[in-house]
């Protein structure tokens, strides 16, 4: 999309960082030493590891938006003018394509939640 004379097209630059591999490692390496006592909680934490790596990007993201939406008190569709604006509020360096893209994502998600997630 070309808009005002802008050369190039806005980039979608919402970085999604993830700790899930060198925290599972460290799990991982408590398991090899476990007593009794901890390998069951330490067995939850893997499985809990293994699901969050599942995870995609589009999904972290939403999953933030819908967050810093309830804070707002945003009601209604995750993806309304005023969840948009809400996620501007509470990171005012989003454009307003990332906060768009954002909100699309969380209602993505409130989509599969409320039909079910597709296999």
């Amino acid at each position: 999309m070309k808009l005002f004379g802008q050369d190039k097209e806005e980039e979608f630059t919402v970085l999604v960082v993830r700790e899930a591999d060198e925290i599972a490692e460290a799990v991982d390496q408590a398991l090899k030493t476990a007593g009794p006592e901890e390998r069951p909680g330490l067995e939850r934490a893997a499985a809990l590891l293994a699901a969050a790596k599942e995870t995609t990007d589009a999904e972290l993201r939403g999953s933030w938006a819908r967050r810093k939406m309830a804070e707002a008190g945003v009601k209604g569709r995750a993806d309304s003018v005023q969840a948009v604006k809400a996620l501007r509020e509470a990171q005012p360096g989003l454009s307003l394509l990332q906060a768009t893209r954002l909100s699309q994502e969380a209602a993505a998600l409130e989509d599969e939640e409320r039909h079910g997630r597709s296999a």
